[in-house]
């Protein structure tokens, strides 16, 4: 089946399993198409999405890891499949602890009961890479233990190795597969695969939020015990909660379920809007509903960054949505779409379409994000990774305060945050830096700044001069105009200033 992949000797073992296993679940069809070869299914009693889900779950961790990934991507695949995808679990079956414990001792120089005050060899949780155990500090702290499984990298390095092979054998084989850029999707998957794996990524990961968030005594992050972690173990704070799942219980345990909502959405807002770090997976296992009205997170093991200008236009998108403004929409589709072969006319419609069916009353992320990857599935182009991650933390976070509070509004709040977004790092540090940098390069600009302008404006104002042929040109021809206007107007202001204070 895979006869024709050129693979070090180390992994054609790994790659006849996983040709076994796509043959036991009838995955020929599915690899047809994708161009590794393969023909029909014959009479399979399960859908291909089943055997799919099925084939990943009996392949390990990182074609789970996979599987989720590619669950979150409803721009690529019908809801059917993403339906099947999303009960891909990282769950594992718990290994006695003797089977972990030479890693372990080996990792904190001697046996764990020596180390710690107590420890408890009973699992606490366990994962398909990990398992945690409780344990106390000497100082008396409540910690858990994190433990990377035995063996588990260097059988995640070949699968990734082979993936990005089946891969390059895909895009070589088939135009249609190299249109929807898998190649992103394995820089995605090996980023994410070899964060986890590495547990002090993870514990730097949770101090990075631990500082922006240091200002909020509402938001805890555990705290991590550096002469105890290492890249296969990770100790830090055990948080003493219980998950936000439903309203009852957080009033059960005298928690007041719209405050703890508050919490939570200011929380994710910051965390994209201001911090431009995120977490990426913020389900209710990994949230934790403290005393106090406090929210902990854990598990920092995957995390997004967003650039200013994702956040400017995730902010922009929401405001087009809500005024009502489909051409301010269709410039931001445009960029989200940039490189794929879609008419303006086409990305208009879609972005009328959107508003019409939510811009009006109450609005709905999840529907409205279902509908947007559904116009990029159907136009056959794939959103940019990053983007999708957002999306989906946006829309995770949503399903989960609206279990805590039914009548919390994470749109309205993200439509209300574009303050949080313009003036995000803003110190006065910050603001001098840039006001510094500005005055250079309005210095740099002085001699060739009138004949541009001149130049700019006979070439706008010619006969001969052809509109913009797309939405993201006329955005940037707009933008730019407004960049020469603003520095004209702010290079005026800045040399007045410099004249008054002389």
């Amino acid at each position: 089946m895979f006869g024709a992949l050129i693979v070090a000797a180390r992994d054609r073992k790994r790659l006849a399993e996983i040709g076994g296993v796509a043959t036991r679940f009838g995955l020929d069809s599915l690899l047809a198409r994708l161009g590794l070869g393969g023909g029909g299914d014959g009479e399979a009693a399960e859908p291909l999405s089943r055997r799919t889900r099925l084939a990943l779950e009996a392949l390990g961790p990182t074609f789970v890891k996979l599987g989720q990934i590619l669950s979150t991507r409803s721009d690529l695949l019908p809801p059917d499949w993403i339906a099947e995808l999303e009960q891909l679990q990282s769950a594992a079956p718990t290994l006695d602890f003797e089977i972990l414990r030479p890693a372990v001792e080996a990792a904190l120089g001697g046996r764990p009961e020596d180390v710690f005050a107590s420890f408890d060899t009973l699992p606490l949780a366990a994962a398909s890479i990990a398992q945690v155990h409780r344990a106390t500090l000497q100082s008396g702290a409540q910690v858990v233990v994190k433990i990377r499984r035995p063996g588990i990298r260097p059988q995640m390095e070949a699968d990734l190795r082979l993936i990005g092979e089946l891969v390059r054998t895909a895009e070589r084989s088939s135009a249609e597969v190299r249109r929807y850029r898998p190649q992103e999707l394995v820089r995605q998957l090996t980023e994410a695969v070899l964060a986890e794996l590495d547990f002090t990524a993870e514990g730097r990961n949770a101090e990075r939020f631990a500082a922006n968030f240091a200002k909020r005594p509402d938001v805890v992050i555990p705290a991590i015990y550096w002469d105890f972690t290492s890249e296969t173990v990770l100790v830090q704070d055990y948080l003493d909660g219980v998950a936000p799942t439903e309203a009852r219980a957080l009033i059960d345990a005298g928690l007041s379920p719209r405050d703890l909502a508050e919490v939570g959405a200011k929380a994710v807002l910051d965390m994209i809007l201001v911090h431009g770090l995120f977490h990426a997976d913020p389900h209710p296992g990994n949230l934790r509903a403290m005393p106090g009205g406090r929210l902990g997170l854990l598990d920092f093991g995957m995390v997004g960054h967003v650039s200013p200008r994702r956040r400017t236009e995730l902010v922009g998108f929401v405001q087009s949505l809500v005024s009502g403004d489909a051409q301010r929409m269709g410039e931001i589709l445009a960029t989200w779409t940039e490189g794929a072969d879609v008419s303006t006319e086409r990305i208009t419609q879609g972005a009328e379409r959107l508003i019409g069916r939510h811009g009006q009353g109450e609005i709905d992320l999840p529907a409205i994000v279902a509908d947007m990857m559904a116009l990029m599935r159907q136009e056959r182009v794939a959103a940019p990774p990053d983007l999708v991650l957002i999306l989906k933390a946006l829309v995770t976070i949503e399903g989960v305060l609206s279990r805590v509070d039914p009548d919390f509004d994470l749109v309205s709040a993200m439509s209300g945050a574009w303050k949080s977004a313009l003036f995000a790092g803003a110190s006065p540090d910050a603001v001098r830096d840039r006001l510094i940098g500005l005055l250079l390069d309005l210095s740099a600009l002085r001699d060739d700044l009138p004949r541009l302008v001149r130049a700019a404006s006979k070439r706008l104002t010619s006969p001969e001069a052809a509109p913009p042929r797309d939405l993201a040109t006329a955005a940037a021809v707009r933008a730019a105009g407004v960049w020469i206007a603003c520095g004209l107007a702010g290079g005026g202001a800045l040399i007045a200033a410099a004249l008054w204070f002389r």
